[in-house]
């Protein structure tokens, strides 16, 4: 996998000028497939808690927030130490929930975002160095507008699951589709074939989240449920970053049980429990 990443990567010039780069976590109990997904526990802390202590271990993040329109959730946030922004119920994308956050995180601090960091709630196995790795690719290249982790797919099973979204990538390393169907067809190209699926780590700049937002949404957007095909429909491009960690993000009560077993021995995770405390 490192020289695989190295291939997609431009290395990172520590003399750069730094940036304000602000992590958003959205999260709502009211999810269609798991309710109250967010604060299920894992390891005795409910799951928004570890994606968003483990985010904000990144030094690229200048901070890290929760986007909620729960009460409960925000609550959370604060026993924890980790900054809660309440938005509104309305939302059905997680950008629309991150951008509203952004607004209002600017407004307290009087500082404008550079670069904003999407975590979606259900990644709890995210590490500071996945979050590292997406915002370099941004930092090495001015012209990268968005960016996903991207990670193999080993397991065939994962590769048939609708709920793992599956991207192809051009040699360039930007995306050129997502589907929640097994693509690449590797019937045809073989099992050497790359199949990579997106992890849902999607760092924005911040003029460049904003003006998604603006965009008309998309007929394979809404076909495949999938935000970046609306990126790629209008034209733009999304910059695919391999992911040297792997990790399993939370769909079903199944995969809960999976990552509580993955998680168990993890060295980060005592790391921050000392801090936030198991709940």
């Amino acid at each position: 996998m490192a020289a695989l990443h190295a291939a997609f990567m431009i290395p990172y010039d520590p003399e750069m000028p730094a940036l304000h780069i602000v992590a958003v976590i959205p999260a709502r109990l009211a999810a269609s497939r798991f309710p109250g997904k967010p604060l299920a526990p894992i390891l005795g802390m409910p799951m928004v808690g570890h994606c968003a202590l483990r985010t904000a271990m990144s030094p690229r993040v200048s901070s890290t927030h929760i986007a909620t329109c729960d009460r409960e959730i925000a609550d959370f946030a604060c026993s924890i130490g980790i900054d809660a922004v309440m938005t509104s119920d309305r939302h059905e994308r997680a950008s629309d929930r991150v951008a509203e956050a952004v607004g209002t995180i600017e407004s307290r601090t009087g500082r404008r975002a550079d670069i904003v960091v999407m975590v979606q709630g259900d990644e709890p196995m995210v590490t500071p160095g996945m979050i590292t790795d997406s915002v370099d690719a941004m930092l090495s290249d001015p012209k990268v507008q968005v960016a996903n982790l991207m990670a193999p797919i080993d397991d065939p099973g994962d590769f048939e699951d609708p709920n793992e979204i599956k991207v192809v990538v051009a040699r360039s390393g930007d995306a050129l589709y997502f589907s929640r169907r097994p693509i690449p067809d590797d019937s045809r190209l073989g099992p050497a074939t790359p199949r990579w699926k997106q992890v849902c780590i999607i760092p924005f700049r911040r003029e460049f989240l904003f003006r998604y937002l603006e965009l008309e949404p998309t007929a394979l957007e809404r076909a495949e449920s999938i935000d970046m095909n609306r990126v790629l429909e209008h034209g733009f491009a999304v910059r695919m970053v391999p992911s040297r960690d792997r990790t399993v993000s939370v769909d079903t009560r199944d995969d809960l049980e999976a990552v509580e077993r993955f998680m168990a021995g993890d060295p980060l995770v005592g790391r921050y429990l000392r801090v936030g405390g198991a709940r």
